[in-house]
C-alpha cells in the first residue's frame, strides 16, 4: 500500500481497494502486519494517553463478519460494576459503501497486542468504530482512546470515515 496524493495536496492511504484521507493533525505510523494504516493522537487536555485510530484489512475474506466484530468490540468494554457497556450501533452508506458504526465506553480491556494480558483493564475509555465493507473485503477502523481525547477528536474520526471511497 502506497500513499497516493490528491489533487487538494492531502496524502491519502489506500487498502483493499479502498483510499481515504487521515485527519490533519493525526500522526501517521504507517502501515504494519494487518493494519492497514495507524495514527496516534495526541491526548485532549487532561489525559495523559494519546487515542490511536488503526485501519485493519486482513485480507479478502477474512476478519471475520460485522456483526462478529461489533459483538466482539462490545465486548472489550464493561462498566465499573463488571457489567457490558452501552453501545449505540448504526448503519449507513457514504460514497456507495456500506458502513457500520459503533462508539462504546467504559473500561477498556481490548489492549491489542502479543502482552494484552498483562494490562489491567483501562477506566475511563471510549471506542469508535466503523466496519467499511470495500470490494475487496471489509475494512475495520478502531478508535480508541482516553474519552475526552476521542470526544475532542470524534468530528474528525467522523471526517476520516466519510472519505472512505473506492479507489478509481
Amino acid at each position: 500500500m502506497l500513499p497516493l496524493l490528491l489533487t487538494t495536496g492531502v496524502l491519502a492511504d489506500s487498502g483493499a481497494g479502498l483510499r481515504w484521507t487521515a485527519p490533519a493533525g493525526w500522526k501517521s505510523e504507517g502501515a504494519r502486519p494487518m493494519r492497514a494504516a495507524s495514527y496516534i493522537v495526541a491526548p485532549a487536555a487532561g489525559d495523559q494517553a494519546n487515542g490511536e485510530c488503526v485501519v485493519y484489512f486482513f485480507g479478502e475474506g477474512q476478519g471475520g463478519s460485522v456483526d462478529a466484530n461489533i459483538e466482539r468490540w462490545k465486548g472489550q468494554f464493561r462498566t465499573r460494576d463488571g457489567k457490558p457497556a452501552a453501545a449505540q450501533v448504526a448503519k449507513r452508506t457514504s460514497h456507495g459503501l456500506t458502513l457500520t458504526t459503533i462508539d462504546t465506553s467504559g473500561e477498556y480491556s481490548g489492549m491489542g497486542g502479543p502482552t494484552a494480558g498483562e494490562h489491567p483493564a483501562a477506566s475511563g475509555y471510549r471506542l469508535l468504530g466503523a466496519i467499511v465493507e470495500g470490494p475487496k473485503g471489509n475494512v475495520f477502523v478502531k478508535f480508541t482512546g482516553p474519552a475526552k481525547t476521542i470526544a475532542a477528536n470524534q468530528n474528525k474520526f467522523e471526517q476520516l470515515v466519510g472519505s472512505f471511497e473506492r479507489e478509481q
